[in-house]
């Protein structure tokens, strides 16, 4: 069934009117009277800059708190099946996917280093490719594939905001966070287990974000098997490059 999507103020990017906590700029209360062209503080040093390179215009997307991010974090693990999109709906945010996708970086490369370690100790060295394989792959799959994506669900007539895209991609990058614990035991068997895991759970987790939206398009099919097949090779990447 298509779920009916509602415009939410933060689906465009950038916003037009942005307001944020993390600066001290708020919404006016109902009954007062409003701020109108008056600018904000961020706004008056950045004057002269365009909208979309002023600190002001990306506050919104990180205007959430430790609980917020917390429950989107367990959305992403499936506690609650289809309900991420929901939740995100009027309130995306990029503050979650920045930090899990850096975390992952740092987490990817060294964890993918000390492994090789244990496997051949005699001959081993750092690797500091391993940094700029995660940070390619992983900013690549949180921020250019949802961009890709966006496209063409606009192409198909899906709407579904970018930033929203980018939310959904970004928190289904978690579960590697502590599967990259786990794969430091020097059992390949193992190895393959887990990573086989964390891609499925992230690949139900996209998927089953992503059909209520699609419903019973045409296109629907095509997606979802796109989909799957994109977020296996994005495990099957993670495995070689990091724990092969």
């Amino acid at each position: 069934m298509l779920l009916p999507f509602q415009e939410a103020n933060l689906q465009t990017f950038p916003p037009s009117n942005a307001h944020s906590k993390l600066l001290g700029s708020y919404p006016s209360h109902a009954g007062e009277e409003s701020t109108g062209s008056r600018p904000q503080n961020g706004d008056e040093s950045q004057g002269g800059l365009p909208r979309f390179l002023r600190v002001s215009t990306y506050q919104p997307y990180f205007d959430v708190n430790t609980e917020d991010v917390s429950q989107r974090i367990l959305h992403s693990l499936l506690l609650n099946w289809g309900e991420f999109m929901t939740v995100t709906n009027h309130n995306p945010d990029l503050y979650g996917p920045f930090w899990i996708c850096t975390t992952l970086i740092f987490v990817a490369s060294a964890f993918g280093n000390f492994s090789t370690y244990l496997s051949n100790s005699s001959s081993w060295q750092f690797d500091i490719g391993k940094v700029n394989w995660a940070a390619g792959l992983f900013y690549a799959y949180t921020f250019l594939l949802p961009l890709l994506l966006y496209f063409f669900l606009k192409y198909i007539n899906v709407a579904l905001g970018l930033v929203q895209l980018w939310c959904l991609y970004g928190y289904s990058l978690f579960v590697f966070i502590p599967v990259s614990f786990i794969a430091l035991v020097p059992v390949s068997v193992l190895k393959w287990v887990v990573v086989a895991g964390a891609g499925l759970i992230s690949t139900t987790f996209v998927i089953t974000s992503l059909k209520m939206h699609l419903g019973s398009s045409e296109w629907s099919f095509v997606v979802i098997i796109g989909l799957i097949i994109l977020q296996a090779s994005f495990a099957l990447a993670f495995k070689i490059l990091f724990f092969a």
